[in-house]
């Protein structure tokens, strides 16, 4: 029933709107962009915040919002990068900020669950939890779901800002639950993977993975993808509720930080061994890598028939997702821990030195 569920969901997200909301773009975390990318981007814009960005920007129709170290989250217009409004956290903020209807949502360091009124950037109300939340929202119904570093999972009513429930784990959750028929896939740094009702808070089951976990799951066609800081990647059978491949690189041992993406049968995962793998999503084998001069800690983006990210060097690549060849590069300047968002033609990513740069077609005058 879990897996025929999901195949009808992930069948028809890429027909949904090309907007990207959240932190990996949809709610199983697939990092799947629905609308193109020209084949060479141009820069069109840039923006200075007053410190690193490692929060990954949401695009919602014409606004984008990014989050920065200095405590802003900052609404931006696509078009042109000019400021809408910023509204003051009064922390540090890694969260990457997540949409949904008239509100963009976003934790700080301090603890506090922040929902902000798109139109104006006025605070509609906060949550605090016991420590810092790094962990990006994501949504079922009319409830936000996230984690902390107090090693709780929460829900939290989205009209009221009220405590639904609080599930308590073993450690730190750093990543994003996803969500798959109802339920929450979360994973962290006690080492397992939880699956987790949306709805009452009660765990349905754990899978133990060997190792903490700094990233967020990805769930596609019954299955779900996680990285692991024990220098793995494990294959989950959602059904069965059991390992069903792990990956490990023959000679270089590092850990994943970043978030896999999953699309056209690949698992595509950045590594602090300075390399973008490429895994089969059936078989756990290794089709390619993609050796980078820094880290990997930004999470992939699948557009159209490439894989784009970017690298501790400071430099953007766009690879071929079957050969793992380079189609495109960008020196940034600056070492990317940040995530690419990728909708309506344009690429917007965060950098270390608190530069947003915003990239797509440019129209020769």
């Amino acid at each position: 029933m879990i897996r025929t569920l999901l195949i009808a969901l992930l069948s028809v997200m890429p027909a949904a709107a090309a907007d990207w909301p959240m932190f990996r773009g949809n709610s199983q975390n697939t990092g799947v962009a629905a609308g193109p990318l020209p084949a060479a981007p141009k820069t069109l814009w840039s923006f200075e915040t007053g410190a690193e960005i490692e929060s990954t920007a949401a695009i919602v129709g014409s606004e984008v919002y990014v989050a920065s170290m200095d405590g802003f989250l900052y609404a931006l217009n696509l078009a042109d990068g000019s400021l809408r409004w910023k509204f003051n956290a009064e922390d540090d903020v890694k969260s990457s900020p997540a949409v949904r209807g008239g509100f963009v949502y976003f934790g700080d360091e301090n603890g506090d669950f922040h929902a902000i009124d798109r139109k104006t950037g006025a605070l509609a109300w906060k949550f605090t939890a016991g420590d810092a939340v790094v962990s990006s929202a994501n949504f079922v119904g009319d409830r936000a779901y996230f984690g902390s570093y107090d090693d709780r999972v929460y829900g939290i009513d989205l009209k009221t800002g009220e405590k639904a429930f609080e599930f308590e784990t073993e450690g730190y959750v750093h990543g994003t639950p996803a969500v798959a028929d109802g339920a929450l896939l979360v994973a962290g740094c006690d080492g397992y993977m939880r699956i987790i009702d949306a709805a009452g808070g009660k765990e349905i089951a754990k899978i133990e993975l060997g190792g903490y976990v700094a990233g967020s799951a990805a769930v596609a066609g019954g299955f779900v993808y996680v990285g692991t800081f024990e220098n793995q990647v494990h294959g989950i059978d959602l059904a069965k509720r059991e390992l069903l491949w792990t990956y490990e690189h023959p000679d270089r041992k590092f850990p994943y930080y970043s978030s896999p993406a999953v699309a056209e049968g690949q698992i595509f995962i950045g590594g602090r061994d300075k390399m973008l793998h490429a895994i089969d999503a059936a078989s756990g084998t290794l089709n390619w890598t993609f050796r980078t001069r820094a880290r990997v800690e930004s999470s992939p983006v699948v557009v159209g028939d490439r894989v784009v990210f970017g690298s501790l060097s400071g430099k953007i690549f766009a690879l071929d997702l079957k050969t793992g060849d380079k189609k495109w590069e960008y020196d940034a300047g600056s070492g990317i821990t940040a995530s690419p968002a990728i909708s309506d033609g344009k690429l917007v990513i965060g950098l270390g030195n608190g530069m947003i740069l915003c990239f797509g077609e440019r129209k020769e005058s």
